[in-house]
């Protein structure tokens, strides 16, 4: 499971990294939860360069008649998305990169959550798989018609990095394969599928960090501080 997240990057950085425009308002966050408005990397088209945009975490389905649904499909497994109805075209069709700079899952002892961020060796910027949809309400009730767009992340089984603590972790893409996911030409195939698999846990770290971050309501550099590098 992935269920927060940071991106704690400085705007050029996000830019360079991804090949994209940033928007002169963009801000570093250290503790993105569920819910919330996220920035992701995708292409409209196979003749569209990579944008930047704006989405709510937490897929709605095309089909779905609330979009309250999407509090329980802010994750999706990589083994079996392409066969369930919620995931299947958006999947195919629709996959995007989720740009941070660390994630963080929780070991429990005994009724006390003790929370972790996992990091790359050199705090560097990474991406998590994520693919998207657009939903509109089909009771109405929003008279402008208006379309929302949200996204998911993709999980898959852990490295020994996460063994002790959980036992799924989000899906992290290597560079040199942006391209290939972003493609939307290109639907999903055992070759893109080979994509999903546990990241190499000598590449990354893991620091246990403040409880701060257990409460959505905090957002800043404490969240992430480390109090223990294991």
């Amino acid at each position: 499971m992935c269920g927060r997240y940071k991106l704690a990057a400085k705007p050029e950085k996000v830019a360079n990294h991804f090949s994209v425009k940033i928007p002169w308002d963009f801000k570093p966050r250290y503790n993105i939860a569920p819910g919330q408005e996220i920035v992701v990397v995708r292409r409209q088209s196979a003749s569209s360069p990579r944008e930047l945009a704006t989405l709510r975490w937490g897929l709605v389905p095309s089909w779905a008649k609330d979009a309250s649904i999407g509090f329980k499909m802010i994750n999706a497994r990589a083994e079996t998305a392409s066969d369930k109805p919620a995931f299947r075209q958006a999947i195919n069709r629709r996959r995007c990169l989720i740009p941070a700079t660390g994630f963080y899952e929780w070991r429990r002892e005994g009724k006390t959550r003790i929370p972790f961020c996992f990091t790359m060796l050199d705090d560097s910027i990474f991406a998590l798989a994520g693919i998207w949809e657009s939903w509109r309400d089909p009771a109405g009730k929003d008279p402008t018609g208006k379309i929302m767009e949200t996204v998911s992340i993709l999980t898959t089984g852990t490295n020994a990095l996460l063994d002790d603590i959980h036992d799924r972790m989000p899906v992290i893409l290597q560079p040199a394969d942006y391209d290939l996911w972003l493609d939307p030409d290109a639907p999903f195939s055992p070759t893109i599928k080979d994509l999903l698999q546990p990241f190499d846990a000598a590449k990354m770290q893991r620091r246990q960090v403040s409880s701060r971050v257990n409460s959505v309501k905090f957002d800043d550099p404490e969240c992430a501080e480390a109090i223990i590098s294991v």
